[in-house]
């Protein structure tokens, strides 16, 4: 187990720094969840228990409330560099799920993320996405070009072989970086054991049931658990019969749901 851990972490480290030494300007996309946590705690080892680049969120304005405040004190505690997106005009059009989980989670987080990436410069995001977590995810690259409106191609992707990642592109041409994909969720939450990090509360057992997955509030359901640690949670991943997305409702949507939002730009 051990030595498995090591090898992930030395992987992922392995790419962020090579990531940071080739990209004029990157950010850390945080969603305050299990998988951008330990991607902050990645971060922090590959510069020394340095922070240097900013966390980016993007607030559709619908997430749990308590994810606000833990990431406001999360901040506040390590001195860190936060900028945060809206959508303030979608909103004040009275976008919501109401309209589509579809049609809302490309006006909230899909058009807030590229225009906040352009509005400072971003040429790089470093995200905490994993193969095993949806089926669309499981086509990507640890590195991936995207294209000048930042949608992805995801039947035209370079091959990454021996190590061997695409960072040498043109300043011009916007990455979206991945150094987790290859992490499964048992992976993530035996790290977060070993590495004793801090994780939203949310993700324990409270009154018979836990998120697994955090979005927002209207369209994220619980599960029923009992897991009020996180060596439970792993218990219970060693058995659990259900999808880690099951309760994210614009997955449900459609069968290519989230294939159709991230060929627009969507994280």
């Amino acid at each position: 187990m051990t030595k498995h851990l090591n090898d992930l972490e030395n992987q992922s480290v392995y790419i962020i720094r090579e990531a940071y030494s080739a990209t004029r300007s990157m950010a850390v996309l945080w969603s305050m969840g299990k998988d951008s946590t330990v991607l902050m705690h990645l971060v922090r080892k590959a510069f020394m228990g340095h922070f240097p680049i900013p966390l980016l969120h993007i607030d559709t304005s619908y997430k749990i409330p308590e994810m606000i405040a833990w990431r406001d004190a999360l901040v506040r505690k390590n001195n860190l560099r936060l900028i945060v997106g809206q959508n303030h005009q979608s909103l004040a059009d009275g976008m919501g799920p109401e309209k589509g989980r579809l049609i809302c989670c490309s006006a909230l987080k899909t058009q807030a993320l590229i225009d906040i990436v352009k509005q400072h410069g971003l040429q790089a995001l470093l995200l905490g996405i994993r193969k095993d977590e949806e089926g669309s995810r499981g086509k990507e690259r640890v590195v991936s070009p995207r294209s000048t409106d930042e949608g992805w191609q995801y039947k035209n992707q370079p091959a990454e072989m021996w190590g061997y990642y695409n960072l040498h592109v043109p300043s011009d041409v916007h990455l979206r970086i991945h150094p987790i994909l290859h992490w499964t969720e048992l992976d993530v939450w035996e790290y977060i054991a070993r590495e004793n990090l801090e994780v939203m509360p949310l993700y324990f057992a409270n009154n018979g049931k836990r998120y697994r997955s955090l979005g927002c509030a209207t369209c994220t359901n619980t599960i029923r658990s009992r897991a009020h640690t996180v060596n439970e949670i792993i218990d219970e991943l060693k058995v659990i019969p259900t999808s880690e997305r099951a309760g994210r409702a614009q997955d449900l949507e459609h069968a290519y749901a989230m294939q159709h939002l991230r060929t627009t730009g969507y994280m």
